[in-house]
């Protein structure tokens, strides 16, 4: 097969292929439909406000600085990752705070100051999750399964070791955990992958040893200096990015690929490699005949992640109380995870998360002034919602919950924009307006998970969060240099 790529879509995962492909001696093209690289991350500058749409948070940071090694190169001398501390800030109803770090006691003090129980109990719980941050970095974020039992061989395997994997993450939480702060604030981080605490895996608990142990980061000049990072990287590897051009359709003849089609014309390769979802794009560009394996009605059959209802906010004064990230959480967050999932509705007491980016660079907005990324969790698009109809008020229910933080008077009025999942699945072309693809909740969900290899066109391959392994920009990026590698590997 010829040492020739074409690549769909410019986020993180299309780049990070891009840039292990051309590493590896291909010839690549990277075709992006939005103006600019990026994916579901853009820059949005609005009176002098700096915002990124998309991915406000950087974890796994050796993964950036791991490619760019790969290449020569080092990542500083292309962008500045900078660490923030603490790395979030969890405020709740009961007035308490809860500033995350890596100081072990530090933590125990705080989380002590409402339940001393929960605070005796939290070392135990950080060395779980040590214990699973590693087991999951050495079997199963670098490597690319492409059978089902590659999928589960790792994860079964690890039962054996480590016997927490198989309860959900509530269900660990509640071995360590009782008071309901300490429950929302660390059951949260399965939104960090689309899903719910009360169904997603333990493993997902490795999240909180990333941060606390790993470190939060943010970036100068915003998230998207990373994508332009990337992108030059890319660049002076060889690889073409052409922006702008729309793919229509992907030809497929004796169920090879052969080509695909754009709105500026055809591009003629042997190998095409998707970054994107797998789901919408599959049912978009693919001829149902040339997917037996992924038919509509098994598309429709996956449920989608959580999505996001997004406001930006120019605030004419600074809200130093606000840290770069922090989040407000409700009064219960099973009912928030219940109305998500199972009612189907946006939560009538939700958690409201801001990024206030100017906190720690005063270039992101004017002198004096504050740029808020408000953020709630919603669910996935449904019948059961209308967003159009729905969207203002909605808004006032966001800010009634800040209202109580005495937050509320202070940012309303000064919204300069608005982002629901219906846009979203628009701009994007994410399943149903979810934000990470798919849901990972329970064995048959991950199982039936799309793969990085068509199963029914040669030639054809996926990288993003809707496959392994998984959502989140660490992850989608891995998963662009799994399939990468792979890719390099079976080509002679």
């Amino acid at each position: 097969m010829s040492r020739k790529a074409l690549i769909v879509g410019a986020g993180f995962g299309g780049l990070s292929c891009a840039i292990e492909l051309a590493i590896r001696g291909f010839r690549v093209t990277v075709l992006e439909r939005q103006p600019c690289a990026g994916g579901k991350l853009q820059r949005v500058v609005i009176d002098g406000y700096r915002f990124d749409r998309g991915p406000t948070t950087i974890e796994m940071a050796h993964v950036f600085q791991n490619l760019f090694r790969r290449a020569g190169r080092d990542l500083n001398d292309y962008v500045r990752l900078i660490p923030l501390e603490p790395r979030s800030r969890s405020v709740f109803t009961d007035g308490s705070v809860v500033d995350l770090t890596g100081d072990v006691e530090f933590m125990q003090h705080q989380i002590g100051t409402y339940s001393p129980v929960d605070a005796l109990h939290y070392p135990a719980f950080i060395r779980e999750s040590r214990q699973m941050l590693r087991y999951a970095s050495e079997h199963i974020l670098n490597r690319l399964p492409l059978s089902h039992l590659e999928k589960w061989w790792p994860k079964i395997y690890a039962t054996m070791w480590v016997p927490e994997l198989h309860r959900s993450l509530n269900g660990q939480l509640r071995r360590h955990f009782r008071h309901p702060n300490t429950l929302a604030m660390f059951g949260r981080y399965a939104a960090r992958v689309g899903s719910s605490p009360f169904k997603v895996s333990s493993l997902c608990g490795m999240l909180v040893s990333s941060e606390a142990d790993q470190g939060v980061y943010t970036v100068r000049g915003g998230t998207y200096e990373l994508i332009e990072a990337m992108k030059k990287l890319a660049e002076e590897l060889g690889v073409k990015i052409e922006t702008g051009v729309e793919v229509t359709r992907i030809r497929v003849v004796d169920r090879k690929v052969h080509s695909i089609e754009t709105t500026q014309g055809d591009y003629e390769s042997p190998l095409v490699i998707v970054n994107g979802d797998a789901l919408s794009v599959s049912k978009k560009l693919l001829a149902e005949k040339d997917r037996p394996s992924l038919p509509d009605r098994l598309i429709t059959s996956f449920e989608p992640s959580l999505s996001a209802f997004v406001q930006l906010a120019g605030v004419p004064v600074r809200l130093d109380r606000l840290h770069h990230h922090t989040v407000f959480f409700s009064e219960n967050y099973e009912e928030e995870f219940h109305d998500i999932f199972v009612k189907r509705r946006p939560p009538t007491r939700p958690s409201v998360y801001i990024c206030n980016s100017s906190y720690s660079e005063e270039g992101a907005a004017p002198p004096g002034c504050s740029n808020l990324y408000i953020m709630t969790h919603t669910p996935y698009l449904s019948a059961d919602w209308d967003w159009g109809r729905e969207g203002e008020a909605y808004a006032d229910t966001v800010f009634s919950t800040l209202r109580r933080h005495g937050l509320g008077d202070m940012i309303r009025g000064h919204e300069l924009a608005r982002y629901t999942p219906a846009d979203l699945a628009r701009d994007t072309f994410s399943y149903r307006g979810g934000m990470f693809g798919i849901t990972s909740h329970g064995f048959m969900q991950e199982l039936r998970r799309p793969g990085n290899r068509s199963r029914d066109v040669r030639g054809l391959w996926y990288a993003g969060g809707t496959t392994h392994p998984g959502g989140g920009v660490p992850f989608v990026t891995l998963s662009g240099q799994l399939v990468a590698g792979y890719i390099a590997k079976s080509i002679v």
